[in-house]
């Protein structure tokens, strides 16, 4: 059974706290939470990122960057990354997180870190694809 899910992207900043609040409302039982591997530890959620999810009524604004560490890898029961370099940099680091870990989509969702707001709403849209993909998978499951 899912309890825990941590969502990985680089700084903590841009993807990672979209799908961290798009996964908590669809799951408003379980645990989500977000980090980074290159994290910008401390720095709040990016503007465009804000403005993007509170559009979706959704609040991020209390979010700050963390970074990826051991006993968040192994407190979670499933890992999810932007891309495959991610997955793998988890599965080497963390080796006991192997089979926990897993791309959030098909694919892997660029960084719209520096882009401008049409780059993120796509990034946006592939996230709410993904997590919407994810939960239904997972109700089968769980």
């Amino acid at each position: 059974m899912i309890e825990r899910v941590l969502v990985i992207c680089i700084g903590n900043i841009c993807r990672s706290p979209i799908a961290e609040g798009l996964l908590a409302r669809a799951w408003p039982d379980k645990t989500i939470v977000s980090a980074g591997v290159g994290a910008l530890v401390g720095h709040p959620a990016a503007p465009i990122s804000v403005q993007l999810m509170f559009e979706q009524g959704i609040d991020i604004s209390a979010h700050r960057a963390q970074s990826v560490t051991s006993v968040l890898v192994r407190a979670a029961d499933l890992i999810l990354t932007m891309d495959l370099a991610q997955k793998r940099h988890i599965e080497q680091t963390y080796p006991t997180a192997r089979g926990k870990v897993f791309r959030l989509c098909e694919f892997d969702i660029p960084d719209p870190y520096h882009q401008d707001i049409a780059v993120f709403r796509q990034t946006y849209n592939l996230l709410s694809q993904g997590v919407d993909a994810l939960t239904a998978r997972v109700a089968h499951i769980d």
